[in-house]
């Protein structure tokens, strides 16, 4: 059920409990995504989450993007909102997966190929990001929690690649 909620903003400042969450919550993904840890600590891949996801319904995303084999972009934002957008469309050609939706989904989801978001550092100083591809629809993925939505929400179930032929695969 609080995965269906509306998230509230975070008041500043953090609480030492949330900045060491945040903490785990970016090492269990950048293992998550060294095959040779994920199998070690049994870690299912993932790029992102969001605090409605470990049961906290307030407004912070992580997202740890590997951007080259094993380097990594980190990404905790608080009060994230979406600024800006592309036009064009996209989605993961692979389909997307969600650590909170235990099976996999065949299916499109349809993104922007690029957005802008604005939000705040664990310290509460306003920061930017602009993101593309991959990161985008992460971002975009970790942003739908805090709105109460999962991924499947924006399939159809009877036409799961609906759209095919308006977005680009990625």
């Amino acid at each position: 059920k609080k995965l269906r909620k509306i998230s509230k903003d975070v008041v500043f400042p953090l609480s030492k409990e949330y900045k060491e969450l945040i903490e785990r919550m970016v090492t269990e993904l950048r293992y998550s995504q060294i095959e040779e840890l994920s199998e070690k600590y049994n870690l299912r891949p993932g790029m992102g989450l969001a605090f409605p996801q470990i049961g906290i319904n307030e407004r912070i995303i992580v997202v740890v993007y590997e951007y080259d084999d094993g380097k990594f972009e980190e990404y905790a934002v608080v009060n994230p909102k979406i600024v800006s957008t592309s036009d064009e469309m996209i989605a993961a050609e692979a389909g997307e997966g969600c650590l909170s939706v235990n099976r996999d989904v065949e299916s499109h989801v349809k993104r922007h190929a690029r957005i802008t978001i604005e939000g705040y550092d664990l310290d509460g100083n306003p920061i930017k990001y602009r993101a593309r591809e991959e990161l985008s629809i992460a971002f975009q993925h970790e942003m739908d929690h805090l709105n109460g939505i999962l991924f499947v929400d924006h399939i159809d179930p009877l036409d799961p690649y609906k759209n095919k032929d308006y977005m680009r695969e990625i």
